[in-house]
């Protein structure tokens, strides 16, 4: 069985970071979100807290379907999958692109499972500023980290298979560790016996 695990959560939650020890652990291969991000935001002078022009995702967008579409085409048989996905509830953009991978997913006849990766808003604003993001052209502005947990949720998409991770003290090997495991349960079926999963699913 193919499993596409999509880590979702606020800029500095450390998607990236938990995606990577996640893959060490099973075999799997990461797609994040900058992929399909920094193509077009090396095209413009982005310095990481001035807003972007409006309908620059649509291009990320395209970008991001081009690469799911390959995916379905290309994938060898079964592959497993690691998505990240700055998820925010309530907002248009962010359900669609749940929807692609979703979308992807099923057509893969992959097992999907969404991670919300949580984080208190403090710590939160604290890996935000550290300078290696503006390396990779993430964003930086600290006041709007603090506005965006003040005033948002990470997309909560409903799913059977969704799991709540709280990473603020958490070190991204246990963050790992812990989905790994849930992924183990999921792939059980009805998050029943997990005797012998953890292992198989390193295979």
């Amino acid at each position: 069985m193919s499993v596409f695990v999509l880590l979702m959560g606020f800029p500095g939650v450390g998607k990236l970071t938990i995606a990577t020890e996640l893959s060490s652990l099973f075999p799997a291969k990461i797609i994040d979100n900058h992929w399909f991000n920094n193509p077009i935001l090396r095209l413009l002078d982005d310095d990481g807290t001035t807003p972007l022009p409006p309908g620059v995702w649509e291009y990320t967008a395209r970008v991001r379907q081009a690469v799911l579409d390959a995916i379905v085409a290309y994938r060898p048989s079964p592959a497993n999958f690691i998505f990240t996905h700055a998820g925010i509830a309530g907002d248009e953009r962010s359900a669609r692109t749940f929807h692609q991978i979703c979308d992807a997913a099923r057509q893969c006849e992959a097992l999907l499972v969404p991670v919300r990766l949580l984080c208190d808003e403090e710590e939160l604003a604290r890996r935000v500023s550290t300078p290696t993001r503006r390396e990779r052209l993430k964003s930086t502005d600290v006041q709007a980290s603090f506005d965006k947990s003040r005033q948002a949720r990470v997309l909560d998409p409903k799913h059977r298979f969704t799991l709540d991770l709280d990473v603020t003290s958490k070190p991204a090997q246990a963050s790992a560790a812990a989905i790994l495991h849930h992924v183990a349960r999921a792939i059980a079926g009805d998050f029943g016996s997990v005797v012998g999963l953890d292992e198989s699913i390193r295979r």
